[in-house]
């Protein structure tokens, strides 16, 4: 990759928006186990977009509530706390994301895609032993796992499609054929654009290192959102662009303790939760 091909991506990074003063409280208020609930429904109340995309969702039929709510204090007595928690983590990097079709990326597709890895990983989280505290962390992660094919789609549309075009025409992972065409990945293009938005150091490196085939180290975000995307894909919720299924790298395995099919006929109870998540596309 050339110095000028970097500066390129840099600036494409640099121009993606912010997340919203409120997201980052948000944030900061979740890595905080004793915050109290309050404090956090007060945030997102006095953001009024925020709000009245999080009650759009809440009164989807993803949740089926058999009477309309109007409030978030009374969304929250009805769905729960975390849940307007990722509510507004996953509200808010919708909003910032493109939408129609980029450099051959379905954003409908690739956004059901994203929020399934989303709700997988949250999911996986809960059945490692997780903490409810720490269930946004892998919600947030999941979400945003390939928000880097998003700003170089956006950003340098015509080298993008080629390289999709050469990772269909190959048969060859997008990432490998972005490696080809620019020098660097969406993964690495991902970290980047999540240090900017300052996340936990544990998001970055999941978004970062996703597609790794040797793991160093355990960080159970990345292992929760590589598996959680790998069976996305076989279970063909939305597409990611990516036409290559991987198989699990051992540490990802050894980690859960069962392989991919093991995972997967684990979520098929969920199958109908995992489907309805385009409800928050249509909300």
């Amino acid at each position: 990759m050339t110095n000028n091909e970097y500066k390129k991506i840099v600036k494409a990074v640099d121009k993606m928006p912010a997340f919203p003063n409120s997201v980052h409280q948000i944030l900061a208020l979740t890595s905080d186990i004793n915050c109290p609930p309050k404090k956090l429904l007060n945030v997102v109340h006095h953001d009024p977009v925020l709000t009245l995309e999080i009650l759009k969702i809440v009164n989807s039929h993803y949740f089926g509530l058999s009477e309309s709510v109007v409030s978030i204090n009374q969304a929250a007595v009805f769905i729960g706390y975390n849940t307007i928690k990722n509510l507004a983590l996953g509200v808010a990097a919708m909003g910032i994301l493109p939408k129609g079709k980029h450099a051959g990326l379905n954003m409908t597709k690739f956004l059901h895609h994203a929020l399934a890895t989303a709700s997988i990983c949250r999911l996986f989280h809960r059945w490692s032993g997780g903490s409810e505290a720490e269930a946004t962390s892998y919600f947030v992660a999941g979400l945003l796992h390939d928000v880097g094919k998003v700003v170089l789609a956006e950003h340098l549309p015509d080298v993008y499609e080629k390289a999709m075009t050469l990772s269909k025409s190959r048969n060859i992972a997008l990432h490998l054929a972005e490696q080809m065409m620019l020098g660097m990945d969406h993964c690495d293009v991902g970290a980047m654009l999540a240090e900017k938005w300052s996340l936990p150091t544990d998001i970055v490196a999941a978004i970062g290192q996703h597609h790794e085939e040797q793991l160093t180290g355990v960080n159970s975000v990345r292992e929760c959102v590589i598996a959680a995307n790998t069976v996305a894909k076989k279970m063909a919720l939305g597409d990611s662009g990516n036409p290559i299924i991987a198989p699990l790298p051992a540490e990802v395995e050894s980690y859960f303790g069962r392989d991919i099919d093991a995972l997967i006929t684990a979520l098929t109870p969920h199958k109908n939760e995992l489907d309805d998540v385009r409800s928050f596309l249509q909300a």
